[in-house]
């Protein structure tokens, strides 16, 4: 404001005619000159608000604009060969040299809208820019000084992260980064910010690691409204569905799938055991000796005889006695002629005790057999005593019961039957 003339700088009263008479003339003079002379001097250290030599400022004048504030500080120091900044510090380890970058940033953007900055990194073959070329945690320095400068990240999950396009070349490779950001002004209308410097880290062959950082960018955010006359409130846009991992689900439904592959083979497996052949365990053979004797005996009982069929009755005695002969001894009786059987009980060792009644047995059985012989019922009773006493005489000893008494002989006492004198006289049983 401009500022008021003060009551000191008024010009003095007038002096009353008496007084005026009353007092010399002299020292009113050098008072009025000392009232002029120190209204003068304040007048001339204000300058007019207009500039020098501009009029007069008035009490109804506006006020004059604040001046400008003072330029902000620089917002990197060099330390050892390095830029540090709030949002970004600069490495560049001994012996390496510095990646040559390419930056552009849009001038003008809208609040709320993402404006991406464009980095080509130029490197060696053996250089590589790590995932997403950058990565800014939420609570680090990096990310408060963006923050701080009116700038957000969006979430990378969300599809809206930074991209990276690698390119190989002659002397190296190129890698493009496309890194977004969100400017959101603390005040409504027309703002200017500032981008700080991002890092961007490289990690070379040998492990080390590059930070470099991109350059300050400036850019005028308007409102997304701002050229509207009377903006109205939009509605909000459609619900877009939401996917999220049901751990808990994928893990039961991996556990009933794994679960049902195990029960069907288990259920294939079980059915197959059941299902296998089974071994089914056959009565222990009796032995030769006693099968022999029950089949003789069971002959002797049936009616064959009193049918008339002598001929069947002596051909199974025939081939009851041979059957036991291969059992005993090793071979298959039924198979083997005469002249093989003899052949072979001539081998056995101990030797057959009732060697010569078995050969003349076989000869009477190939006569009936072979010769068409009609046997009558009385040979057939002496074919089957004969063949229970070569039963008899060829059973080991430690099977037979009365082997303490004496020589086995024929059950019940009987005595077996003379030989034919017919057929062998010159033979004794």
């Amino acid at each position: 404001m401009t500022p008021r003339r003060s009551r000191a700088c008024a010009a003095p009263p007038p002096a009353s005619p008496a007084r005026s008479r009353a007092s010399s003339p002299r020292p009113l003079a050098w008072a009025a000159l000392a009232a002029a002379l120190a209204c003068a001097l304040p007048a001339r250290a204000q300058p007019a608000a207009g500039g020098a030599g501009g009029p007069a400022a008035r009490d109804d004048d506006a006020p004059p604009p604040p001046p400008p504030p003072p330029a902000p500080a620089p917002a990197a120091t060099e330390r050892g060969g390095g830029s540090v900044w709030a949002s970004c510090a600069e490495h560049v380890p001994a012996g390496a040299t510095r990646p040559q970058i390419q930056e552009t940033f849009p001038r003008n953007g809208f609040s709320g809208y993402a404006a991406h900055l464009e980095v080509t990194v130029a490197h060696g073959k053996g250089e590589t820019v790590l995932p997403e070329g950058f990565k800014v945690q939420g609570d680090s320095d990096a990310a408060r000084a963006l923050e701080k400068a009116g700038f957000i990240l969006p979430e990378a999950d969300a599809g809206a992260g930074p991209t990276s396009t690698t390119t190989a070349t002659d002397t190296g490779a190129t890698t493009r980064l496309v890194i977004p950001f969100v400017p959101l002004p603390k005040e409504p209308g027309r703002s200017v910010l500032q981008l700080p410097p991002v890092p961007i880290a490289v990690s070379r062959a040998s492990g080390e690691l590059v930070t470099v950082c991109t350059r300050p960018h400036e850019i005028v955010v308007e409102d997304p409204i701002a050229n509207e006359r009377d903006p109205k409130v939009r509605p909000n846009p459609p619900p877009r569905p939401q996917r999220e991992e049901w751990v808990l689900a994928k893990q039961l439904t991996f556990g009933i799938l794994i679960g049902a592959a195990l029960g069907v083979l288990v259920a294939w497996l079980v059915r197959r055991w059941l299902r296998r052949p089974r071994v089914v365990a056959a009565p222990p053979p009796k032995l030769p000796w006693l099968a022999a004797l029950e089949e003789l005996e069971a002959l002797r009982r049936s009616d064959l005889l009193s049918r008339g069929r002598t001929d069947e009755y002596f051909d199974r005695v025939s081939d009851s006695v041979r059957k036991y002969l291969g059992a005993r001894y090793g071979f298959d009786g039924l198979e083997t002629t005469s002249d093989e059987m003899r052949a072979l009980l001539a081998r056995v060792r101990p030797p057959v005790p009732v060697l010569p009644q078995i050969a003349r047995f076989l000869a009477d059985c190939d006569l009936v057999k072979f010769a068409r012989l009609q046997p009558t019922e009385t040979d057939c009773l002496e074919a089957i005593e004969r063949g229970e006493v070569i039963v008899h005489r060829t059973t080991p000893p430690a099977a037979r019961p009365g082997e303490a008494a004496g020589p086995a002989g024929p059950p019940s006492g009987k005595q077996p039957p003379p030989a034919r004198s017919s057929r062998a006289p010159e033979e004794a049983p």
